[in-house]
């Protein structure tokens, strides 16, 4: 009974918090404090990340190797927006999040997204843009898990999908620039955004596929065999 019950609740939590309680925690966070204290809304979703993550894995079997993939690949994606920083729309993490993803599932795949953006942000500039930036790649992390049937071993499919993650990316950032500037969704305003991120958002879905396509085999070849080995 405990077993069935701890896996409703893991089940629930995957769902919930990615979906709902985060996306609403970022969005009310940015209206009520206007840019005060976001450290705090920060926290909050750092933390939620971490609950997600925690309920997608049974700690006695594979917690410990999951969470040092985790760290590694979070270690890879800050390091790479770092080298490529100088590039304006071009950073791996989205790359890294999803071949990370398809492999090790959606909650591990959030946590990547997330952490990448909290801990790259000490030196790109953190601001109450971050949690959103956090919520947005976790998300294409989240979602690239889902399709991690449709996506392992296939290079072309993951190409399309890390570059539509891209466009998905630039449309959640893009609500972040609606209300902060007029402290209330103007779907006007909203498009106006879009059409002015356009030549940037192309840059960076395109450099997603690019990426993609080129560590594609080696991560699949190292992330197969280490998913077989470690049972994970």
């Amino acid at each position: 009974m405990r077993v069935i019950k701890s896996s409703r609740l893991r089940t629930f939590l995957s769902i919930a918090l990615p979906f709902a309680v985060i996306p609403a925690v970022v969005v009310a966070g940015l209206l009520v404090f206007r840019g005060r204290s976001y450290s705090y809304i920060i926290f909050t979703v750092a933390a939620l990340t971490v609950l997600l993550f925690i309920s997608g894995f049974d700690r006695r079997k594979t917690g410990s190797r999951r969470m040092v993939l985790t760290a590694v690949f979070i270690a890879m994606a800050t390091a790479g927006r770092a080298i490529f920083s100088a590039l304006p729309g071009v950073n791996p993490i989205t790359a890294v999040t999803v071949l990370a993803a398809i492999y090790l599932g959606g909650e591990t795949g959030f946590m990547i997204g997330s952490f990448s953006a909290l801990l790259s942000n000490f030196f790109a500039g953190q601001g109450v843009w971050t949690p959103f930036q956090m919520f947005a790649w976790g998300m294409t992390g989240m979602i690239a898990g889902l399709l991690m049937k449709r996506l392992a071993g296939h290079r072309l499919r993951t190409c399309a999908y890390a570059f539509f993650a891209g466009v998905i990316y630039s449309f959640i950032m893009d609500v972040w620039t609606v209300l902060w500037m007029y402290g209330s969704f103007i779907p006007s305003a909203y498009l106006a955004a879009l059409g002015t991120a356009a030549p940037l958002t192309a840059v960076y879905a395109v450099s997603n596929a690019a990426f993609v396509f080129l560590a594609f085999k080696p991560f699949s070849e190292k992330l197969g065999r280490i998913k077989t080995k470690y049972e994970i």
